[in-house]
């Protein structure tokens, strides 16, 4: 049926791009940094925009004599119609100053011809009858989401063009959203210092052992992301319920303590708190945040809703909780868990830099941690540590004192300082961009939230 359908091109389009090169040279610079010659849907306009491509690399004049002695010198001047077809483009073309209309339409026809070549590519995917179907989505959505970030694979490029394109995005704040910050804080004033905030592309870890605050620290940084810089935030919670979660959030704002929230899920005397619960829930309603509570997540499915979120919504920060709850492509794998883990870590970082956005992922710490004299955190102690340390760009820990110690042990340990309630560390033990160190919180138990150290309460002693 439709076999004799002709793929989209307009070859008209690409003649009047080329004959707009040959009437000005410096039109090339308006269409270079989004059309490539594979774009062309006739052969011979590829090679003549090769050509010119070559041409301006050597800065040399582009007109209808260099162009016609350069397609000559490649052999293929006049088996595409010799130095009449080359005047024939510039009578055709009045005008030069259309070129960038052209040749949009010139790249708007070539996506749409991928899109009919990744139609027959998930089309021999779906014939395949691969019996792991995540795989087999998976393949699909990576065809169509390559184009409709306009490209393929990456090849290597000059670090000329990179710092170009990084001068220009800085120059003109260029993102998928015009409110999109340039990087992600955290809203902690020393961690952002060492830091500079988080940034796009980058995998960034947060490792503690059970119950000391790392689902809450990174519910503090969604807010304060979301709050500081209108981020969008997606957060992936394998452990804890969207309810479990939203009380978190409206305990921090509102101040009324995590025990008492429960009691007002349930109605009980509402009226006394509703002066500071409406407000709270105002604020946080107006916030970008998305929460998805699935339990026992793939990477596959992570990366599709993610995916989906990113070109739906736009986003800035994704965050999951946490690593050992997620699966793998193949399932959990007993003596190969370390293995899977590692297909997970890479995956997480495939999607920070495949949606230009920083991915904060907690990890659960050994068991050993608590065998050892020094009870502080290292980047041994992360469960199935290789993969984790090597594939992340930032790993940070959290280390509380009072989690390890009694105040009457303390006491006796340390009669000359106070107990540390609530006096968190919080280590920066990898950073691949910068320093390391690091720097003082406070953890409020009533709130379950996490502050700035100059916030904390005045302790006596």
């Amino acid at each position: 049926m439709y076999a004799d359908r002709l793929p989209p091109q307009d070859a008209e389009a690409e003649e009047a791009v080329i004959g707009s090169l040959l009437i000005d040279s410096n039109s090339l610079l308006r269409i270079t940094s989004f059309l490539k010659p594979e774009e062309f849907s006739v052969e011979r306009h590829k090679l003549c925009y090769q050509a010119c491509l070559a041409l301006f690399n050597r800065d040399e004049p582009i007109n209808q004599v260099t162009l016609a002695h350069e397609l000559e010198t490649q052999g293929v001047l006049e088996g595409m119609g010799g130095p009449t077809y080359l005047s024939h483009l510039v009578v055709k073309v009045p005008t030069s100053a259309h070129v960038e209309h052209y040749a949009r339409i010139v790249q708007r026809t070539a996506i749409l011809r991928r899109l009919i070549e990744a139609g027959e590519q998930i089309r021999e995917i779906g014939h395949e009858g691969d019996p792991d179907v995540d795989a087999a989505l998976t393949s699909a959505e990576d065809l169509l989401f390559r184009i409709r970030l306009g490209g393929g694979s990456r090849d290597f490029i000059p670090l000329g063009d990179i710092l170009t394109q990084y001068l220009e995005e800085k120059r003109l704040n260029v993102r998928a959203r015009p409110d999109a910050p340039e990087f992600v804080p955290t809203g902690f004033i020393d961690l952002d210092r060492i830091l500079g905030g988080m940034q796009r592309s980058d995998l960034l870890i947060l490792g503690a052992r059970p119950s000391v605050g790392k689902s809450s620290l990174a519910l503090n940084i969604a807010y304060n992301a979301a709050k500081k810089s209108t981020a969008h935030v997606a957060i992936f919670s394998l452990e804890m319920g969207k309810e479990q979660l939203a009380d978190r959030l409206l305990s921090g704002i509102s101040k009324i303590d995590t025990y008492r929230l429960r009691q007002l899920r349930q109605g009980k005397d509402w009226e006394a708190e509703e002066a500071r619960l409406m407000p709270a829930i105002g604020e946080l309603s107006d916030l970008s945040m998305w929460i998805d509570d699935t339990p026992m997540m793939g990477i596959v499915e992570m990366r599709s809703k993610a995916r989906r979120l990113h070109l739906e919504r736009g986003l800035d920060l994704v965050i999951v909780d946490y690593l050992q709850l997620m699966s793998g492509e193949r399932g959990f794998g007993g003596a190969n868990r370390v293995q899977e883990l590692s297909e997970i870590t890479r995956s997480l970082k495939g999607m920070a830099r495949d949606l230009d956005v920083p991915v904060l992922a907690l990890s659960q710490l050994r068991r050993g941690v608590e065998m050892r004299p020094s009870q502080r955190p290292l980047l041994s102690d992360l469960r199935e540590s290789g993969s984790i340390e090597q594939d992340a760009d930032v790993v940070m820990f959290i280390h509380r004192e009072d989690m390890l110690h009694t105040e009457g042990d303390w006491e006796k340990q340390y009669p000359d300082r106070p107990y540390p309630k609530g006096i968190t560390e919080l280590i920066v033990a990898k950073h691949r961009h910068g320093p390391t160190g690091s720097v003082q919180l406070y953890f409020d138990q009533n709130t379950t939230t996490f502050r700035n150290a100059s916030l904390a309460p005045t302790r006596s002693g």
